[in-house]
């Protein structure tokens, strides 16, 4: 009877899991959702994070007289305090209030005007969203990714042709950027002794102009990206912007520098890339690649779930092929184009450093 009782209970278990995994599309369109109404700000208010209620919330978010529904937004913000984004405060009357947890404020604009927010709304832009129900012709036809199905040609010139979405990822590639910045800028010293310092994929040259606050003996930084990119880059004491391709050809230096920059591109493309890095440093100089490295073992912490879902996250939007790789992996990609020497730099949750020395 106990085996019995034992066997409905897991099957039990296993039909819920599988409800939360079918119905889960609600958690990030609820994320967008209150990006998009901008009910993080609207809570923070400066630092106060007082518990608000849903009619409260929208009484800050919508101008005055324009309606709202404050029931619909109460099932949204319950849903997110189960997965932690909210905290639930129920007073005497039972009206339920809100503030934000941790992971609430990281899409608070903070005073530099960054957030994880961008990034939230990058992500589930529609032409990204059209791709997901194709995701299983990346098995079936690897030669062609599933938002290039979905759109009719690949996401950097489906990009470049669309300003708005330019200028959407260079926000929330700031917004991820600058804290990760913060945390190898205070733990990793691989750019002491680099004057010239060249930024592959640097986008806005967020990542270039904290490198030359903190270390002033780099004296010259060249953020080099596609010329659509560079074009809306903002102007940074020491750094010179620099329009290109990278399959072609990377400017000089005695270090060169990316960040989530091989992990959207297959391993042949990986091995052009750091073959044209290799031919720009001299010799003793090194590639600092920042990229998010796969555990070898598969297991259910928050970290290797986010790794694996920016895997398929890859494979979807970027390449059928591109893909997070393990440390080994990437080793074996620098000794493939000539780079003899190879260290892991375990600073951040997300990233890894790697260094590539000629």
């Amino acid at each position: 009877m106990e085996n019995g009782d034992a066997a409905a209970e897991h099957s039990n278990k296993a039909r819920l899991a599988i409800m939360e995994l079918t119905n889960m599309i609600s958690v990030p369109m609820s994320l967008h959702a209150v990006v998009r109404l901008n009910v993080p700000d609207a809570l923070w208010q400066d630092g106060a994070n007082t518990p608000l209620s849903a009619s409260e919330i929208i009484s800050r978010v919508l101008p005055s007289g324009s309606g709202g529904d404050s029931e619909n937004l109460q099932r949204i913000l319950r849903m997110l305090t189960s997965y932690g984004v909210f905290e639930e405060h129920l007073d005497s009357s039972s009206e339920r209030k809100y503030s934000l947890t941790d992971i609430g404020k990281t899409l608070v604009t903070d005073a530099e005007g960054l957030s994880y927010a961008p990034y939230v709304l990058q992500h589930h832009q529609d032409a990204l969203v059209r791709s997901w129900p194709l995701v299983h012709e990346a098995v079936l036809d690897p030669t062609s990714e599933p938002f290039a199905k979905a759109n009719g040609e690949a996401a950097y010139s489906y990009y470049g042709k669309k300003p708005e979405m330019n200028e959407l990822m260079q926000k929330a590639m700031s917004g991820v950027s600058v804290p990760f910045m913060r945390a190898i800028l205070n733990s990793y010293d691989g750019f002491k002794g680099v004057n010239r310092l060249v930024d592959v994929g640097g986008s806005a040259g967020d990542c270039l102009r904290m490198i030359l606050q903190k270390h002033p003996h780099v004296v010259e930084g060249i953020n080099f990206d596609l010329p659509e990119v560079v074009a809306k880059a903002p102007s940074i004491p020491g750094v010179t912007h620099v329009g290109g391709d990278m399959f072609e050809s990377i400017p000089t230096g005695d270090a060169i520098f990316m960040k989530w920059v091989l992990t959207t591109w297959t391993d042949e493309e990986c091995k052009a890339i750091m073959e044209n890095c290799y031919k720009a440093l001299p010799e003793g100089g090194k590639l600092i690649a920042c990229e998010p490295v796969l555990p070898k073992e598969s297991d259910d912490s928050h970290r290797t779930r986010a790794l694996l879902e920016g895997d398929i996250f890859v494979m979807t939007i970027y390449r059928a092929k591109g893909k997070h790789r393990t440390e080994d992996e990437f080793k074996q990609l620098g000794l493939a184009v000539g780079f003899p020497h190879f260290q892991a730099f375990h600073i951040d949750y997300f990233y890894t450093v790697l260094e590539f020395q000629k």
